[in-house]
């Protein structure tokens, strides 16, 4: 059998090999606990759940136009003009099967081979791959934890190169949850823009904010360099709809029709019980995240108090998403060398799971969800604090 050469430079999801290493070490017996899943554990709003029965018992179960119901992009554009204030049209949005196909849909219409695209790092482990699959050539831009791993334009000035074409950034960030500034998003997309590179803003997360933080986005940008800004969002994070796949993209009406023709000759539309799910969604109060803000603020503070007692680590306190980041090379040693190493020693000796930084690339550091009940992630982090006095 013949494979694409593509394919040889691209890597198998590193989540997804521990998963099935927990499962594996669950199935002999084991009392497992993940912190590796980037996924909440609470419930999508009842009413979310009513209008995908409402749409399987009224039969709605034909194709949608590629870039999705047109009532959908309504809502899509609806939801960046009432957040950020700006004015959006549904020409300006597509839906997409889950924020990743967004932004590999995006790469794949945005990128010629050799077209280099600067990505700060740590960076959301997919982002290099898709940039190689679209013929592109990654580069990455190191990020320290002493400055919570924001990258500055004078940092993205000394990584651009003659055939930079596009940056992306994540705020708040996975795997850090670093979250930008309005002012220091601005500062960065000003950089870009001068440039004139595309920026493509990944804000998965943009409402999983910790008060005193706000909210961040690079959208207000369409208004002023909209050939060169995509916005991406998606229901999965925000409204725990991780396996509903909704995603979305805000962009130029040519962007957006470029990529329904990508979209159309790929997957063809998203699933149309999920879309009426998502407008659902969409037209309805979020209200109800204060308070999941609020317990996952708790989490973030009982996981950032016990990583912090651990001897020889550092971690910035984050302002979103739901995980932490902290560097842990001061506890490598001849036998446990690297985060890969060290991972694998807390599966097995604490029954933790916990993903290596060097799939994020940054090989200092481990990532932990704090996504979980109160009780399950307090015993975990006591069993790896445990693991890791003994080193």
């Amino acid at each position: 059998m013949r494979i694409s050469s593509r394919l040889s430079a691209i890597q198998p999801s590193a989540t997804l090999a521990l998963n099935a290493k927990a499962a594996e070490l669950r199935a002999q017996g084991r009392d497992i606990i993940s912190l590796a899943v980037g996924e909440p554990d609470f419930h999508p709003p009842a009413a979310v759940l009513k209008a995908a029965h409402e749409a399987v018992d009224g039969g709605f179960h034909r194709y949608t136009p590629a870039a999705g119901m047109p009532d959908l992009l309504e809502a899509v554009a609806g939801y960046f003009s009432t957040c950020y204030h700006i004015n959006a049209g549904r020409d300006m949005a597509m839906v997409t099967n889950g924020g990743k196909q967004a932004l590999y849909n995006l790469f794949q219409t945005l990128l010629d081979d050799g077209d280099e695209v600067l990505i700060p790092s740590p960076y959301w482990l997919s982002y290099p791959d898709m940039v190689r699959l679209a013929g592109g050539v990654p580069r990455t831009v190191p990020t320290q934890p002493e400055e919570s791993f924001k990258i500055t334009p004078e940092s993205l000035e000394q990584a651009r190169g003659e055939q930079t074409r596009l940056l992306i950034i994540n705020t708040p960030s996975n795997p850090t949850g670093c979250h930008y500034t309005q002012r220091q998003l601005d500062d960065i997309v000003a950089w870009a823009v001068e440039r004139g590179l595309f920026v493509i803003s990944d804000e998965i997360y943009d409402q999983l904010v910790y008060p005193p933080a706000e909210r961040s986005s690079a959208c207000g940008w369409l208004a002023r360099a909209p050939e060169q800004i995509a916005v991406v969002n998606g229901l999965s994070k925000s409204l725990a709809m991780t396996g509903w796949r909704i995603g979305y993209i805000l962009g130029h009406p040519e962007l957006i029709t470029n990529l329904s023709k990508l979209q159309g000759q790929s997957t063809s539309n998203v699933c149309s019980i999920a879309q009426m799910a998502a407008l659902k969604a969409l037209r309805m109060s979020w209200d109800f995240l204060e308070e999941q803000r609020g317990i996952l603020a708790g989490r973030r503070d009982m996981a950032l108090q016990a990583v912090s007692s651990w001897k020889g680590v550092q971690c910035p306190k984050p302002d979103g998403a739901f995980y932490l980041f902290p560097r842990v090379d001061a506890l490598y040693t001849a036998s446990l060398p690297d985060s890969r190493a060290l991972s694998a020693h807390l599966l097995e000796e604490a029954g933790v799971a916990l993903m290596p930084g060097s799939v994020f690339g940054d090989d200092r550091c481990l990532r932990l969800s704090y996504a979980l009940d109160d009780e399950s992630l307090r015993r975990a982090l006591d069993r790896v604090g445990e693991v890791l006095e003994r080193l």
